[in-house]
């Protein structure tokens, strides 16, 4: 994939829940725009379709033309939607994360380059300055640091490296949509899942054999989903559900990674090969 170059172009486009307002929205533009980077928005924000940022055809227009950078504005529902639209895959870069896991997904299982998890337009502008940068880096082709997390353990582990919502990933399993996991190394975040749901989404995981496939699993934020503090019936916290589901995999695990819902979410290419060290609690690009 050709490095992002001053004066390259970037079109905005929001492939899932309608826009709220303007102002995170301009905040990121401003941001791309400070990079040298020629911005073209696609869509008006007064677009809608019920909950989503207009319907299906409309969000789907948003990707025809050319660009070196489509940045989606937001997540929330919808991207799946147009994989039955026929989308297709695209020649330049693809930035996103929850919802747009889907595009995301399908850019890799196409065998294409570019896929980036990570900021989208809405979110960019909140990101502390070194996850910014990080972004600026990996789009024009440079070296970015290592993440740093929690070990738990399993040695070190190489594979092309998947991350993903795990809610939306999900629903992508057995679908032509989804990547091969065979030798992954995958990082996997969500928000807003209680326990109990996520128990139920990595058992699905199990019982299709998806996670007995990976080379090496990491684990981003999971932001709110703990059992609410008023909850007083029984149960586990996060932590002991992703221990419990993934300590027997026989394979290199990373915990707490910042990346996905949260206050940091940095970026990651899909694709790129990746080593993972559970002992050092380090995941490199390769």
């Amino acid at each position: 994939m050709r490095a992002l170059r001053h004066g390259d172009r970037v079109r905005l486009v929001a492939p899932s829940s309608a826009l709220a307002g303007a102002e995170k929205l301009q905040a990121g533009i401003s941001c791309l725009e400070a990079w040298g980077l020629a911005v073209e928005q696609s869509f008006g924000l007064e677009r809608r379709w019920g909950y989503l940022a207009g319907d299906d055809q409309a969000r789907l227009k948003d990707f025809a033309g050319q660009a070196s950078l489509w940045a989606c504005a937001r997540g929330g529902w919808g991207s799946a939607r147009l994989l039955e639209q026929g989308w297709q895959p695209l020649d330049g870069w693809l930035l996103g994360f929850s919802d747009v896991t889907s595009l995301l997904w399908a850019q890799v299982a196409a065998g294409r380059p570019g896929a980036i998890h990570g900021p989208l337009v809405t979110t960019l502008a909140a990101e502390p300055a070194w996850s910014q940068e990080r972004l600026r880096q990996l789009l024009f082709g440079e070296a970015v640091a290592p993440l740093e997390g929690q070990g738990w353990g399993g040695g070190v582990a190489e594979g092309p490296l998947l991350v993903a919502n795990l809610t939306v990933a999900t629903h992508l399993l057995g679908s032509r949509w989804c990547p091969p996991l065979q030798g992954a190394v995958l990082v996997l975040e969500d928000v807003g899942e209680a326990p109990y749901r996520i128990d139920r989404m990595l058992t699905h995981w199990r019982l299709s054999g998806a996670l007995q496939q990976l080379a090496g699993l990491a684990f981003g934020n999971f932001s709110n989903c703990e059992q609410p503090e008023d909850d007083d019936r029984p149960g586990f916290c996060l932590e002991q559900v992703l221990r419990e589901r993934s300590a027997d995999l026989g394979i290199p695990l990373l915990a707490d990674l910042p990346v996905g819902h949260g206050s940091v979410n940095a970026a990651l290419p899909l694709g790129r090969w990746a080593r993972l060290d559970g002992s050092r609690g380090r995941l490199a690009l390769l």
